[in-house]
């Protein structure tokens, strides 16, 4: 399936589903906005996307552009999270940023967006493990310590050769993160690192947007053994949709699809739900990406009808063509992930 019309039957399925989006970058995009527009912008620009893709729980990372790092690190990352807060109160109609479960149960009782602050990297915390305290009182409730490359907590996934665990930062941050109630993403950490860390916790921990790394053998996706040992934490594995990531070649929705029957036969729908990672309107000319933060120069791609919020129906609908159970296929949408953060959001340890 790639851009067709969803079916009747599967968008219906689709709207009576919770739909919930472990990763989505339009706080970049959001916060190059003027101060005095950023609210006006996300609800001119992404919330009707996000309407029509059904989502009711977004998860806001806070990423830094090479450019901020290391010096403006923690500058930019308190930008960021200023404007969400700052979308929050421009769109109270619309959105609530949620800070412990019974928020999320919440938002979606009274039918609004529930958003979610995470971050990508932990470039702003260095060795300051303590600022993740700080970081918490300001709303963030999620946190991968990288992003492909090194930080002062942990190895990404782009440095996989040099076999780095955790540094003893890294692991007094987990420590803290889950005293804290931040849930830990291991998506963009090294094999090492994660292993590491999957070694130490003691509360859940997701993987906010990796694809099967059996499907697509690339070093941002994820082995049987790790997707199993997050699942063993009671965790989720979030199946990213960016191109290079889904296939080397066949960047479809079927193929998209082939990475959620992989982790589904692996751990079960229960452990498996969505981090589509949607940046084609962040690299399409609001703003610079650095190709290298990648790990190629290749032009980016994308899977044409997954380019954005909007398209999340037609995954239901590939998912209903290949006879999933809609219950397993409502657990993916978003219960999966509900169920974790309700559980585990902003909850001390």
């Amino acid at each position: 399936m790639t851009g067709e019309e969803v079916p009747p039957e599967a968008r219906q399925l689709h709207e009576r589903s919770l739909v919930v989006d472990a990763h989505n970058d339009l706080l970049m995009v959001c916060s190059r906005q003027p101060p005095a527009r950023q609210g006006a912008f996300f609800r001119q620009t992404w919330l009707p996307q996000l309407r029509a893709g059904g989502v009711d729980v977004q998860v806001l990372p806070v990423f830094l552009e090479p450019e901020f790092r290391p010096e403006g690190a923690l500058r930019q990352t308190l930008k960021m999270i200023e404007t969400a807060w700052r979308i929050a109160e421009a769109c109270p109609d619309e959105v609530r940023i949620c800070l412990t479960g019974a928020d999320l149960e919440r938002a979606r009782a009274d039918g609004v967006l529930a958003l979610i602050i995470a971050l990508e990297g932990c470039e702003a915390v260095g060795l300051d493990v303590g600022l993740f305290e700080t970081l918490y009182r300001l709303g963030v409730r999620m946190a991968s310590f990288t992003h492909f490359g090194r930080t002062m907590l942990a190895d990404g996934s782009a440095e996989n050769d040099t076999g780095g665990r955790l540094t003893s930062a890294g692991v007094d941050a987990v420590a803290e993160c889950e005293r804290l109630g931040i849930v830990l993403d291991v998506s963009h950490l090294g094999a090492a690192s994660t292993d590491h860390l999957l070694e130490l916790a003691r509360r859940p921990v997701v993987a906010s947007h990796s694809s099967s790394f059996a499907v697509r053998a690339h070093h941002r996706n994820l082995t049987d053994e790790v997707m199993r040992a997050i699942a063993a934490t009671g965790g989720v594995v979030g199946i990213n949709v960016l191109a290079q990531f889904v296939d080397g070649h066949r960047h479809t929705v079927d193929r998209v699809a082939d990475h959620l029957d992989h982790a589904a036969s692996v751990v079960g729908a229960d452990h498996v739900g969505l981090g589509p990672d949607f940046i084609k309107e962040v690299s399409d000319g609001l703003l610079r990406v650095d190709e290298l933060a990648w790990g190629d120069r290749k032009p980016r791609e994308y899977v044409p009808g997954l380019e954005g919020p909007a398209g999340l129906p037609r995954l239901t609908a590939e998912l209903l063509r290949r006879g999933w159970a809609e219950r397993d296929i409502r657990q993916v949408l978003g219960l999966s992930f509900h169920d974790v953060l309700v559980r585990e959001l902003g909850k001390p340890g």
